[in-house]
């Protein structure tokens, strides 16, 4: 009898500590490549804005923990996410099925089309026969890049990657690139209202199964404890009126979040 209630005590003992063991989070390490206005950059003072910055900081207060921002370029946000560098991603990542067999996502955060950027009167269109001949830019780790790949490569199409949004723009308005496929969102409202982007116009949105538009927070395969913790942090922005708050502040009337 001593040794069986050995045993149930040393049960309980694990089962306690197993629950101690669920991570307690005061800080939130969310990994950004800040090169996608509005959603994500930074200002003169090198300070970090825009619509996810906004978001995340929220999302933090929301949850009473500090908030960490690490700089990365998009396509070392997984690797980054597997070497432990940060807690989270929140840098426009798009939930798609090949990210979601090596990371999980939060509830979502936003939804977005994806378009073609180009200067104007360059008779371009969503239709990859409307590229043919021509070179087209994208960011390195973005379901653009699948996209490229998969259709604009075999319809004729030479297209590059870049480390981040601010090289495709530099060769973009220097004219080594005839265009750049992004989200249409991020080209509307951050490059066509720059100085630089002033010639150029961007496509219709471009309905392929490899473009998904929602996007949530990257984190690590099964980590449930962060899931529950920031999906509540989201919830509680949409509940509390914070996430409209922030979303008129960067888009105005404009809805991004689907409810899906």
């Amino acid at each position: 009898m001593k040794k069986a209630w050995l045993t149930l005590s040393a049960l309980a003992i694990c089962l306690a500590a197993g629950n101690a063991m669920a991570k307690e989070y005061k800080e939130l390490r969310f990994g950004v490549d800040p090169s996608y206005a509005p959603f994500e950059s930074k200002a003169a003072d090198g300070s970090l804005v825009g619509f996810d910055i906004d978001l995340g900081n929220a999302i933090c207060a929301e949850l009473k923990v500090k908030c960490k921002w690490v700089e990365s370029d998009f396509d070392g946000m997984i690797p980054g996410l597997k070497a432990n560098k940060f807690d989270g991603v929140i840098s426009s990542m798009t939930v798609t099925d090949a990210r979601m067999k090596v990371i999980d996502f939060s509830n979502e955060l936003f939804s977005g089309p994806t378009s073609l950027v180009f200067k104007k009167g360059a008779g371009v269109t969503a239709d990859p026969a409307t590229l043919k001949g021509k070179k087209v830019g994208y960011e390195q780790g973005t379901i653009q890049e699948a996209y490229a790949k998969a259709v604009l490569d075999k319809a004729g199409v030479t297209t590059q990657a870049y480390a981040n949004q601010d090289q495709v723009y530099a060769d973009l308005t220097s004219g080594r690139l005839d265009a750049a496929v992004q989200d249409m969102l991020q080209a509307e409202l951050g490059f066509l209202k720059s100085p630089a982007g002033a010639g150029f116009e961007v496509s219709e949105a471009i309905n392929d199964p490899l473009l998904p538009a929602k996007t949530a927070i990257g984190i690590s395969k099964g980590n449930k404890d962060l899931k529950a913790l920031l999906d509540k942090g989201i919830k509680a922005l949409h509940d509390d009126g914070k996430y409209a708050e922030i979303q008129k502040k960067h888009f105005g009337d404009l809805n991004l979040y689907s409810g899906k």
